[in-house]
């Protein structure tokens, strides 16, 4: 994918943007829950933004495996179909996970919240598909399926983990004294998924401070709080790779910065 540039609304500021990554087709699915709230500078600079992709939407692939299985297939009055890409209206494109990857103040730190995020195991799927949380914040899997499920994480610089839940209603609170313990050190992502139902999948994207979102139905994001600076913002999608942008922030100055992924 070639690069791109792309035009910023709000004040004086520089966006240059460049992406990479594999192109896949889009389809309408259900929107990603929002990321775990953290304290912000109240003084702080705010970038909003939509993300979109280029090309003509088309269904993703229906989840014929999920139903052919007797327990999981209950909730569904139709087949589901995979949240690869997931399209809203005028080619908004959900579940890209934004965030500030350079240009946070050294020696600046922050502390995660005590609010665990969830993670539940429903209809065979995992949800949300795509979410953020900050290294260190308490993690709640949740089983709320008539079967079994186990939660893999494949993780390079978080410990990797395996966790079984054979039965509904089942919880596992992740802390940082708990075993396995939650998500400890900045990555991004960490892929999780089910050794039972292989077509669950789910991506979360670790932080060190609270400047990230995850984009909704109709890709819009906001990342709040941020120092006046330069910062380095990055938007990951799982099929369409990654694309990045340089923005100024002042304080109290809301910025806007747009991102296209191209996908056929």
């Amino acid at each position: 994918m070639k690069g791109r540039i792309f035009s910023l609304v709000g004040g004086m500021f520089l966006l240059t943007v460049c992406s990479k990554g594999n192109e896949s087709n889009a389809a309408p699915a259900a929107a990603p829950a929002a990321p775990p709230a953290a304290t912000v500078a109240a003084a702080g600079g705010t970038i909003t933004g939509k993300v979109k992709f280029t090309g003509t939407p088309s269904r993703n692939r229906p989840m014929t495996d999920l139903m052919q299985d007797e327990e999981c297939k209950t909730k569904y009055t139709t087949t589901p179909t995979e949240e690869t890409v997931v399209a809203g209206p005028a080619n908004a494109l959900a579940n890209v996970f934004v965030y500030v990857s350079a240009g946070v103040p050294a020696g600046q730190t922050f502390t995660a919240p005590t609010t665990p995020v969830v993670l539940d195991q429903n209809g065979c799927r995992y949800h949300p598909h795509v979410f953020g949380m900050m290294a260190g914040q308490p993690v709640e899997i949740v089983n709320s399926d008539p079967t079994g499920h186990n939660i893999k994480a494949i993780a390079k610089k978080n410990r990797p983990f395996n966790i079984s839940q054979p039965s509904v209603g089942m919880k596992k609170t992740l802390t940082r004294s708990s075993s396995p313990p939650t998500f400890s050190a900045p990555e991004v992502m960490v892929n999780l998924e089910c050794n039972i139902h292989g077509w669950m999948h789910a991506y979360v994207g670790v932080r060190p401070d609270p400047f990230f979102a995850v984009s909704s139905q109709d890709g819009s994001f906001t990342i709040s709080g941020l120092p006046p600076g330069t910062y380095t913002i990055e938007a990951w999608h799982e099929k369409y790779g990654t694309q990045t942008a340089t923005v100024t922030v002042t304080a109290g100055a809301p910025k806007t910065a747009d991102f296209t992924f191209t996908g056929k």
